[in-house]
């Protein structure tokens, strides 16, 4: 079937009618309609940021995880909990990404899930959020903060209800026991204690 600009014009017109029907608007930020969004897979990413030789950045993924967003009735109250496979990372070179999952870095073998858990709003700016929570890495547990925004609420033409955010944090990988490192004779070390994660999410609601 083709979709001729007056159908595509009046399926943009129900969505939006769709989502202006299950969102609200507190203190003027839309959030969505109560209740629990699962991460989507298809359309989230879960990745991380690292210096090379001090200088250069690194970036890579976890290719498997689940996780989830509960909105509460009083938005301030809602939660979010993730679980990421160790043995997913990836950073585009095989080499590399046998070595962070070594005993150096990850050890995937002992250690198969990295866990974020308790997470809840801390303060509030418009639409954007501190979020504080317990990150747990090689039985390690240490609270992290991110900052959280929401880039909107949507559904799509299936009549799913969509929550978009963007969050990002750093943290000290040597807090959870991830030392390894080699000294460099001008200074410096090969890989950062520093690693900057960044999350690009859509959950959709479950019924």
């Amino acid at each position: 079937m083709t979709t001729t600009p007056e159908t595509a014009a009046e399926v943009a017109v129900e969505q939006a009618e769709q989502a202006a029907a299950t969102s609200r608007v507190v203190d003027g930020v839309t959030f969505p309609a109560p209740g629990t969004y699962v991460l989507d897979p298809t359309h989230t990413r879960i990745g991380f940021v690292a210096r090379h030789l001090m200088v250069t950045k690194v970036r890579g993924n976890f290719g498997e995880f689940s996780g989830s967003i509960t909105v509460a009735e009083d938005p301030k109250d809602s939660t979010a909990e993730a679980t990421l496979k160790t043995v997913t990372i990836e950073t585009g070179t095989p080499d590399r990404d046998t070595h962070l999952r070594s005993g150096d870095f990850l050890e995937a073998e002992k250690y198969p899930e990295i866990t974020f858990r308790n997470a809840r709003i801390q303060s509030q700016k418009d639409a954007q959020f501190t979020v504080v929570g317990d990150l747990t890495v090689k039985d390690t547990t240490r609270p992290v903060t991110l900052d959280v925004e929401i880039d909107g609420v949507a559904t799509d033409p299936w009549g799913n209800e969509k929550l978009a955010i963007t969050a990002s944090t750093e943290i000290d990988r040597e807090e959870f026991g991830m030392t390894w490192n080699v000294a460099l004779e001008t200074g410096g070390v090969l890989v950062s204690k520093k690693v900057k994660i960044e999350i690009e999410a859509q959950a959709a609601r479950q019924a």
